[in-house]
């Protein structure tokens, strides 16, 4: 058998939790880290309230989602 202190034991399971949650930490942000790209074209500005915002439709007028007004290219 083998005879382990309370305190060691307990420090050894708080050093294996962290490590896991550090592993699985470093695992997440490779994901995040992915190439995010956007298009100019799709980056709308709105004139009247000075709002940008994102359309990913392919129209010549958009509406703003903050104010409702239509904007053009």
């Amino acid at each position: 058998m083998i005879n382990l202190d309370f305190s060691f034991a307990v420090a050894f399971y708080v050093i294996v939790v962290l490590g896991v949650i550090f592993a699985l930490w470093i695992i997440a942000r490779k994901e995040k880290d992915k190439d995010l790209s956007l298009d100019p074209k799709y980056i709308w500005f709105c004139s009247v309230c000075t709002y940008t915002y994102i359309n990913t439709r392919e129209e010549k007028i958009s509406t703003c989602p903050r104010c409702g007004s239509y904007n053009k290219k």
